[in-house]
C-alpha cells in the first residue's frame, strides 16, 4: 500500500510492529472476503473485525490505543465501522461509536469461518509468548481456535488452492449470473453512489478479476472517477492487486 503506516508508539514490541505491517499488507484479502460475505444469502463468516490505532493528544503526548471495530465498510482509502472496545485512556471515542479511520492505521484484522481463523497477526504475536495453557484459555475466551501462531492464513483453502490468493472462488463462480445481471440492469454499469464510486471501482477494490472482465466486456467506463478523482486502476494499484493492473 502506498499509504505509509502510522507512527506506532516507541514502546511497541518489534513482534507487534511486524504484525501491524503484515496486517496492513494483507488487509485487501479481509476486504475481499467481506465484500463477498455481504452478497451471500447465507452468511459464511462467524466473525469479521478490524483493529485500528486510535490516537489522541493527552497532556502534550500522543496516546495510541489499538481497538477492534466491526460492521466494517471500506472505500479503498478509509475504513468505517463501530467500535467494540471501551478505551482505557482515550476520551475522544467510546464503545459503540461509528468511526472512520484511514487504511494506514490498521493494526490487525480477523475473520473466522467454520471455526477457522484468518489474519489475527497481533493475536498470534501475543499467543506466541504464552504457555500452552494460556493459549488454550485465550482461545476459549474468544470462542475460536486460532491454531498455529507460526502459520497464519489469509484466504480460505490457501494451501490446497493457492490460486485463491489471486482470485476469490466466488468471483469465478458468479461470472454467468453477473453477465445476466448486467444484461438485465444495464444502468448499473454507469450508476455512481454519493461518493462517485461505480460498480467497477468496487470490484477493483475487492480484487475481483472475473467481475472486472465481465464489466469491461459489458461496456463499463474504465476511466470513470470517484469524487476524489480515483479510477478503478488507481485503487488496484494502491491495494497492490497485481492481477488487475493489466486489465485496467
Amino acid at each position: 500500500m502506498e499509504n505509509t503506516p502510522i507512527f506506532f508508539a516507541d514502546g511497541e514490541n518489534p513482534k507487534m510492529i511486524e504484525a501491524f505491517k503484515k496486517a496492513q499488507e494483507t488487509f485487501k484479502y479481509f476486504w475481499r472476503e467481506l465484500s463477498w460475505e455481504y452478497r451471500r444469502i447465507i452468511p459464511g463468516l462467524d466473525v469479521a473485525c478490524v483493529k485500528l490505532a486510535f490516537t489522541q493528544e493527552i497532556d502534550g503526548e500522543t496516546v495510541v490505543e489499538h481497538m477492534w471495530i466491526n460492521d466494517i465498510n471500506f472505500d479503498g482509502e478509509n475504513i468505517y465501522g463501530v467500535l467494540v472496545n471501551q478505551p482505557n485512556e482515550l476520551t475522544n471515542v467510546s464503545n459503540g461509536d461509528e468511526v472512520q479511520i484511514p487504511v494506514n492505521q490498521i493494526s490487525d484484522w480477523l475473520f473466522a469461518s467454520q471455526g477457522k481463523t484468518y489474519g489475527a497477526f497481533t493475536i498470534h504475536a501475543m499467543r506466541s509468548e504464552m504457555s500452552e495453557d494460556e493459549r488454550e484459555q485465550h482461545d476459549e475466551a474468544w470462542g475460536l481456535d486460532f491454531g498455529d501462531y507460526d502459520d497464519i492464513l489469509v484466504v480460505s483453502d490457501q494451501k490446497e488452492k493457492p490460486e485463491n490468493l489471486i482470485e476469490h472462488p466466488m468471483s469465478k463462480n458468479m461470472r454467468e449470473s453477473l453477465i445476466d445481471f448486467v444484461k438485465n440492469n444495464p444502468e448499473e454499469l454507469s450508476a455512481k453512489d454519493e461518493l462517485g464510486y461505480t460498480f467497477l471501482h468496487r470490484e477493483a477494490i475487492a480484487g475481483n478479476q472475473t467481475s472486472i472482465e465481465v464489466l469491461l466486456e459489458s461496456g463499463a467506463d474504465v476511466k470513470a472517477e470517484t469524487l476524489n478523482g480515483k479510477t478503478a486502476f488507481d485503487f488496484a494499484k494502491q491495494l497492490n492487486w497485481e492481477h488487475l493492473i493489466p486489465l485496467l
